[in-house]
This record gives C-alpha cells, sequence and structure tokens, in this order.
C-alpha cells in the first residue's frame, strides 16, 4: 500500500473510456520498485484541456494520454518535440515547472515490438484506424517498411492521415486488395468488453504472414485469433504498451524503466477480472 502524503508525486492517465487501462497497476508497480514516492491514477474524462490547466495547478508531475485526446491537447501544449509534432499526436506530457512537453513514446514502441518479431523492410503493411496511435504507427513505419497504407472507415480521416505522413490510403471496404503482409489494428475494435468484433475481415488478411493488435484487453482478440488460425504471427498489444510505458516512465524520472517488473505487475493485473 502507497503511503500517500503532502510530498507524494502526482501522475496519471487521461482518456475515455478509461476502464480498460492497466497503466494505473503497470506505473504504480515501478514506482514502488524504484522506491519512488509517487502515484498514477486515471482521470476518465471528456475534457482534456481542463485536465491540463488541473495539471499545471495540483502539480501532476506527468500524464499519459489515450483514445481520443492524443491529437486534440497538441495546441495546448507548451512545447512539443519534434517527432511529436510531425506525427501530430501526443500520449505522454511531463509537466516541468508549470510548462507542459508533449512527447509521443508509441512510435518508437510500436516499432521496437514489430522488429523483435519481424524483419520489416520487404513488407506491404497495411494500418487499420486513423486516430493518433495509427499516426504513431505509420510515422514509425514510413521508412522502415516496403509500402505502408492505411485504411479506416471514415475514408478522410484515412486519406488526410495519409497525405501527413506520405503513405497511401484505401477505403476499409477495399483493404483486402491491399494483399498486405503485415496488418496492425490501431483502433478499439475488439477491446474489452465488445471482445466478439473484429474491424477486419478475415479476407484482409489472406496474405498477411504478421498481424499486431495495439489492444490488450482482451490479451487475443478476435483478429489476433483469427490470424493464428490463418498461420500468422501474432503481435500481441502489450508488447507495444509496456515499452510505451517504460519509455514514459524514464521521461517523467530520469531513470530507466524496471520493464521486467512492470510487465510481472501486467501479468499479475491481467489475472483480474476482464
Amino acid at each position: 500500500m502507497v503511503e500517500i502524503n503532502v510530498r507524494t508525486a502526482l501522475y496519471g492517465i487521461i482518456g475515455n473510456p478509461l476502464g480498460h487501462t492497466l497503466s494505473p497497476a503497470v506505473h504504480n508497480a515501478a514506482f514502488r520498485f524504484s522506491g519512488i514516492d509517487a502515484v498514477y491514477l486515471a482521470f476518465e474524462t471528456s475534457d482534456p484541456v481542463a485536465c491540463l490547466k488541473a495539471a499545471r495547478a495540483l502539480p501532476i508531475n506527468g500524464m499519459s494520454v489515450t483514445i481520443p485526446f492524443k491529437s486534440r491537447i497538441l495546441d495546448h501544449l507548451d512545447y512539443v518535440e519534434p517527432a511529436a509534432r510531425e506525427i501530430g499526436a501526443v500520449n505522454t506530457v511531463v509537466n516541468r515547472d508549470g510548462i507542459l512537453h508533449g512527447w509521443n513514446t508509441d512510435a518508437p514502441a510500436a516499432l521496437e515490438a514489430l522488429e523483435a518479431c519481424s524483419e520489416l523492410s520487404h513488407l506491404r503493411c497495411l494500418i487499420i484506424g486513423a486516430g493518433g496511435a495509427a499516426k504513431a504507427v505509420a510515422f514509425a513505419l514510413k521508412d522502415r517498411c516496403r509500402e505502408v497504407t492505411v485504411s479506416n472507415r471514415t475514408e478522410q480521416s484515412a486519406r488526410t492521415l495519409a497525405g501527413s505522413v506520405g503513405c497511401g490510403w484505401t477505403p476499409l471496404s477495399d483493404a483486402h486488395r491491399q494483399k498486405a503482409d503485415l496488418v496492425i489494428n490501431t483502433t478499439p475494435v475488439g477491446m474489452h468488453p465488445d471482445t466478439g468484433k473484429s474491424p477486419v475481415t478475415e479476407q484482409v488478411l489472406e496474405n498477411a504472414t504478421a498481424v499486431m493488435d495495439i489492444i490488450y484487453r482482451p490479451r487475443k482478440t478476435l483478429l489476433l485469433e483469427t490470424a493464428a488460425r490463418l498461420g500468422c504471427t501474432t503481435i500481441g498489444g502489450e508488447e507495444m504498451f509496456l515499452r510505451q510505458a517504460a519509455r514514459q516512465y524514464s521521461l517523467w524520472t530520469g531513470k530507466t524503466a524496471p520493464l521486467e517488473r512492470m510487465r510481472a505487475a501486467f501479468e499479475e493485473a491481467m489475472k483480474g477480472p476482464r
């Protein structure tokens, strides 16, 4: 049990919904393991700008940012690192004496998770989604893969993302025509509690050798179950999640993240109610 006092540093995550998030379990375990007097909370909100104002006033030393606010908060920060500015999405806020700095740890985390499982240079990649996570993944892969295409239910969003990254796009109804080798889901489709859904049809996976889903709850989404049945290498959302969380920890504390302790906390939390 964390003993909270006036010196306890405050961190948290903002997003909506947050009922699925394991970020508090992972970050609080890291703080305890490292002997850091800090606590990390979940702030489900519909007003991310008000949360940023609160961060300055309380102060909240750092925040994780998730769906659907990664792009919306960009213009309300004092500084945004160049890579996050180019991506157009921030998932990490660092409060330095009331000055809010925005970073994107999703992009390097996604790249690291994918490179651990596959050689990317010859792959045609299809990214499902057009939100902040999709932007980060597309940015990370645009110079690593043979070809990158984004696809989304809202075609204008896919077109806009593709234009900003410099990659291709296709309507979701035509996604199967891409014959992608690598398919990555960056949408919340299939996330707890709506676990019986998949963002794409089986036809989209027919040419795939690897499939990644950034959802980590459930660990095996319907998309990944289908991919495994088709013989694809599957990459669960926990790989990107833990790597981006470790980078957040380092940005907030200046210390190397205890990644294995964070992984153990994740595994323990996953045993709880889904």
